[in-house]
């Protein structure tokens, strides 16, 4: 486990997207051309099955898949895999049925992702418990339950106003201190008074890693304690994020604050709303990088005006110019 933590510690691990082709299915060789793209950067590991890789949204089957894609492009770069919850329908009204269910499809996604050959895992935040009594003491057990599968497991602060679960800071405290947790990764948007207040937390904790995801304050997440980071951003352009994080840990502060700026630009035109967007702009940067050709789409992308496309295409002309 603290070999995981090594090779995380002052790395960017890519959250990275799902190329779909024509008829809606997983693009298998644009997906082969992109990990082993990938493979040639300078990353501490690589997240599949994240909110950038639509890992709630995809099947069974296609989790496999992008798995076993990535596992034999990556060779021994770590693989993280998020798991989660995801729960089509109604959900059961009885808090404890409701509990188990998670519990059960967190579980099955984790001993999935181990028998694939991940290396830990990203445990999405469990929205399904939000406003049921009990909760902190229910996303607790959750996490526990994951842990028990065998993997490091790295815990999500996504705070509700994002999609994910405010836990208080006295949860996250108890997150930390779970068996098999190695770290927290914070994504907190527009909050930086959240992102803050549970860097605190976490920067008593010299084994556990603080994992930034906040593409819109990369640069200023770093200043604030982050060891690592683990962004959607970093699916494109991988090589600015390298080399941000690279500027910080080695204090050369001049290329540091050049780059910050610059890797801030990119991220107010791909992360700006409708913010889920994010991901086909992903895809649409590495068409304009030469990466991936223009087929290449997210299925479950809100609607966006072609006015974005060249927003991104320019955006990367400039990233590549500066």
């Amino acid at each position: 486990m603290n070999d995981l933590v090594e090779r995380m510690r002052g790395r960017v691990i890519p959250a990275v997207p799902v190329p779909f082709g024509p008829g809606r299915g997983i693009d298998g060789p644009a997906m082969r051309l992109y990990s082993r793209w990938m493979a040639q950067q300078r990353v501490g590991a690589v997240a599949v099955w994240a909110h950038t890789g639509r890992g709630l949204l995809l099947s069974p089957a296609e989790r496999d898949v992008v798995l076993e894609v990535w596992r034999e492009s990556l060779g021994d770069i770590p693989m993280i895999c998020g798991v989660g919850a995801q729960q089509p329908g109604d959900r059961p009204k009885d808090p404890a049925e409701r509990t188990k269910r998670a519990i059960d499809l967190c579980v099955a996604m984790a001993e999935s992702a181990k028998t694939g050959g991940a290396a830990g895992v990203l445990v999405y935040p469990p929205t399904s418990l939000r406003g049921i009594p009990e909760r902190d003491g229910r996303v607790l057990d959750l996490h526990k339950a994951v842990a028990e599968v065998g993997l490091p497991v790295i815990v999500f602060y996504l705070y509700e106003a994002a999609g994910g679960v405010s836990y208080s800071l006295d949860t996250v405290a108890e997150l930390l201190d779970i068996d098999g947790v190695i770290g927290i990764k914070l994504a907190t948007l527009d909050s930086v008074m959240t992102f803050q207040d549970v860097a605190a937390i976490a920067s008593h904790r010299k084994d556990t890693l603080l994992i930034s995801g906040e593409d819109r304050f990369l640069g200023y997440s770093l200043m604030l304690g982050a060891d690592s980071a683990l962004i959607g951003m970093a699916a494109a352009c991988t090589d600015k994020c390298v080399d941000l994080l690279d500027a910080w840990f080695e204090k050369d502060l001049d290329t540091f604050v050049r780059l910050a700026a610059q890797v801030d630009r990119f991220s107010r035109v791909t992360f700006t709303d409708p913010l889920d967007g994010y991901v086909q702009r992903m895809l649409w940067a590495l068409e304009a990088d030469g990466v991936l050709t223009e087929d290449a789409y997210d299925p479950h992308a809100p609607p966006m005006a072609d006015s974005e496309q060249h927003a991104v295409r320019d955006a990367v002309r400039t990233l590549r110019s500066e």
